[in-house]
């Protein structure tokens, strides 16, 4: 992980009003803001993101969004574009979400269109594969996740994976309180950078950001983030409250 700058991102889901995230982004800027050699990212609810980006500007903490469309504008009403997030102050956008693809119908298609007019948009797309419960125990974790990668980078140039994080999170491990084991979540992860360099070659692969998600929290991130292939954390729930959230950043100290 030597030429991987580590990422610690926080998916805020369908929490947290407008002032609240300001809130809690205030408070993570004082408690995380001097954490070094690692970049952090938060994902509000669209509505907080004009205000949260207000108070991250002049840190080190970037903005993301957790959805997108993938039309640059149109008649999609409730829809968002990257074009949007962009002039609100996003630089990343989590795509295919595995509560995206169980509630809401995303698809490996669906997700390849938005991870193209995320890049199109000037945004870095943080794309989500994982394998459920019942794929994992079915010995299905490798044939899943090589479909929803093979499908979902479709089309990616070099330049444009530069440009992009993947995060793995076993559905099985998310708001659940399991935790995929360091071995687990390591092989996983080796197994993802091999799909990369059999895709992109080996210099690419290297410089790809791989993040685990799937209830992360401080006593588990410094053994995970011990493990040759994981290059940080896609946090939920322990992301919501300012001091936990800090508490992973700083898995280091």
């Amino acid at each position: 992980m030597d030429n991987r700058l580590p990422m610690i991102a926080g998916n805020w889901k369908m929490y947290k009003t407008c002032s609240e995230a300001v809130e809690s982004a205030r408070q993570l800027a004082t408690l995380a803001g001097d954490a070094e050699n690692v970049e952090i990212m938060i994902a509000p609810p669209f509505t907080a993101l004009t205000g949260v980006f207000d108070v991250v500007r002049h840190t080190s903490i970037r903005l993301g969004a957790q959805n997108l469309h993938w039309e640059p504008e149109g008649a999609y009403t409730g829809e968002i574009s990257g074009t949007m997030l962009f002039s609100a102050g996003c630089r990343y956008v989590i795509i295919g979400h595995s509560e995206r693809r169980q509630y809401f119908g995303e698809t490996d298609d669906s997700v390849n269109r938005k991870i193209l007019a995320a890049l199109a948009a000037g945004l870095s797309p943080v794309i989500c594969v994982g394998e459920s419960e019942s794929e994992r125990e079915a010995e299905k974790t490798f044939s899943i996740l090589d479909k929803q990668m093979q499908n979902g980078l479709e089309g990616l140039s070099l330049n444009q994976m530069d440009s992009a994080v993947i995060a793995y999170e076993p559905v099985w491990a998310i708001g659940t309180g399991k935790t995929a084991t360091p071995q687990q979540a390591q092989e996983v992860h080796e197994y993802l950078r091999k799909f990369l360099v059999g895709r992109f070659g080996e210099e690419t692969a290297q410089k790809t950001r791989i993040l685990y998600g799937g209830s992360v929290k401080p006593e588990n991130i410094s053994e995970l983030m011990g493990l040759p292939d994981i290059d940080g954390a896609l946090v939920g729930g322990a992301s919501l409250q300012p001091e936990t959230f800090s508490k992973i950043i700083k898995y280091k100290n």
